[in-house]
């Protein structure tokens, strides 16, 4: 028998509450993920020109209120040089997008910090598990801050967002979510599985491939490249332009150009789908598990509807409810090879596929 969370007995029923803490907070950053993804896409990143982390939490009450915040928005360069024509219900409608963004980041931290002191003082977290868990907490205050440092970069005379610090910040949400789903995964198999090490060194390379994508996928919408074709498979009518980044250095290219940037991410996909139904096919015959058998499937068809999502992005001009689940979808899809990677190789799934009530710690 493992030992339990706080290193000597522990109930089913204290076990089960910590999973189910993890399971909420995992939710609610992945609702943020969408959230902020939301914001991206409506304009609405530069609507709060001020950072309050402990105070602000509630908007504008009053017309006067509402009139001093406008009047904020208004010495801004965002408004200055591009949304000038702004009226007041014009600005409350990104405001109120930016401030849910905001608010839901502090509610957050509340949804971890008093039930992980609760679990705590009772017990049911201690030495390592407590420091663990502490990590993802650790990780939800950087994002803040380097969500702040992002949003700094485009109050500046030129007004667009840093598409290297968004880049950062999404790709540190998708880390605090995978990290969180990492603790559930380890509470809700903590038996050692079968395991195979070519399956899991598969499954790696493709973690890291579609991470790549994802950082990508964060230069086209910093960058709005997205909006420079609208067909698919073709783009501009080839399948492979390289003649809009004829002449530019690769840096220039890859970072830099909304067209490279484009052109990229478009052919990764292709890349990335292919490899994803290769791997997931081919785990799958590695697979000696019904569990196994079953994430290696799902890592498939994860990938074709990731794919086909970003098919349609293409084709509907970046219509935001659709690029929101575009970029769900990539963290779906990250979660799931997370999920058969660890099936395979982190040693927490039993040979058979079935749950435990036991904790992984010594």
């Amino acid at each position: 028998m493992l030992a339990p969370l706080r290193g000597d007995s522990s109930s089913p029923a204290s076990l089960s509450m910590v999973r189910a803490w993890l399971l909420v907070l995992f939710g609610m950053v992945v609702f943020m993920i969408g959230l902020g993804g939301a914001v991206r896409l409506t304009g609405s990143g530069l609507s709060m020109v001020e950072w309050r982390p402990l105070i602000g939490a509630v908007p504008p009450m009053s017309a006067s209120a509402w009139d001093a915040v406008f009047a904020q928005y208004q010495q801004s360069p965002q408004y200055l040089q591009v949304n000038h024509w702004m009226t007041l219900s014009d600005f409350q409608r990104i405001f109120l997008w930016e401030y849910a963004h905001r608010l839901l980041g502090r509610v957050l931290g509340i949804a971890f910090l008093l039930p992980w002191l609760y679990f705590i003082i009772r017990g049911h977290l201690s030495g390592r598990w407590a420091a663990r868990t502490f990590v993802a907490f650790a990780l939800g205050g950087l994002q803040g801050l380097l969500g702040w440092y992002m949003v700094q970069s485009g109050l500046t005379d030129h007004p667009e967002v840093s598409h290297l610090r968004l880049a950062a910040h999404l790709g540190l949400a998708f880390f605090t979510a995978l990290y969180i789903l990492g603790c559930w995964l380890k509470l809700r198999w903590p038996l050692p599985g079968a395991r195979h090490r070519g399956a899991a060194r598969a499954l790696l390379a493709l973690g890291g491939l579609v991470a790549v994508q994802v950082v990508y996928g964060a230069f086209m919408a910093g960058l709005r490249a997205g909006h420079l074709s609208n067909t698919f498979p073709l783009m501009q009518g080839s399948w492979f332009p390289v003649h809009l980044v004829s002449g530019m250095s690769l840096e220039q290219a890859a970072v830099w150009s909304p067209a490279g940037i484009h052109l990229i991410h478009r052919t990764m996909g292709w890349v990335v789908a292919f490899a994803t139904l290769g791997c997931g096919f081919w785990v799958h015959r590695q697979a000696r598990s019904s569990l196994q058998r079953r994430l290696s499937l799902t890592v498939a068809l994860v990938g074709v509807a990731q794919f086909s999502l970003g098919a349609l992005t293409v084709v509907l001009s970046v219509q935001p409810a659709v690029a929101v689940m575009h970029q769900i979808g990539a963290l779906a899809l990250l979660c799931v090879i997370s999920a058969c990677l660890y099936s395979f190789g982190g040693g927490a799934i039993s040979q058979a596929g079935q749950a435990t009530t036991s904790s992984p710690l010594p």
